[in-house]
């Protein structure tokens, strides 16, 4: 019970963060707060190393957070139990054995309760990586309204304004960021030796 409502309660926090960043004056107020800290790294170097830094802080404490908040190996049982009940689920259906299928319909209860406690656990580090992700975005929201001709040059792409849309409606600044974090992040999977989600 305590471990649902902790699921629900970092659920909740969750969606506040999203929810925060469409009320302007939360997000404005945040990125100004922050400024006080971090614009002063602004001025030593260009903005795009900044965006390498942050999003390098980024896949570094998510992927820590992850692996202390998450069971992997426990994670793992229950994608390969599920995978064996699918099979053998499929087996019994393409047989026709009504005997076997009651059973399997019994046992499917019980591997999507697993399921769902496995989706369950992945809310609480959601919630912890938000609550340090989602101030450092309104932060370079702010600095781009403060920086607004700050440019990048990236691989296929060509040198954009950051805040300029280079991949559908998502601007070269957000792109260069997940760009920097995931990478960053797969290799602190691999050192850490987490698994992925």
């Amino acid at each position: 019970m305590k471990k649902k409502f902790g699921g629900f309660i970092a659920l909740l926090v969750a969606m506040g963060m999203i929810l925060s960043y469409s009320i302007a004056p939360i997000r404005d107020g945040v990125g100004a707060a922050l400024d006080t800290v971090l614009g002063p790294l602004a001025g030593l170097m260009p903005f795009y190393i900044l965006i390498i830094l942050l999003s390098s802080i980024t896949g570094l404490y998510s992927s820590l957070i992850q692996k202390y908040t998450i069971d992997y190996e426990r994670m793992t049982e229950v994608q390969e139990k599920n995978k064996v009940f699918q099979r053998e689920f499929r087996e019994a259906q393409l047989s026709g054995d009504e005997k076997r299928i009651k059973k399997m319909d019994a046992k499917r209860d019980k591997v999507m309760k697993e399921q769902l406690e496995l989706s369950q656990q992945q809310f609480t580090p959601m919630a912890y990586i938000m609550i340090i992700t989602v101030p450092i975005f309104f932060w370079l929201l702010f600095r781009m309204g403060v920086t607004p001709d700050a440019q990048i040059t990236m691989p296929f792409f060509g040198t954009h304004l950051l805040n300029v849309a280079v991949l559908g409606p998502v601007p070269a600044w957000i792109l260069w960021y997940m760009i920097c974090s995931l990478s960053i992040s797969q290799v602190v999977r691999k050192s850490l030796n987490i698994g992925g989600i």
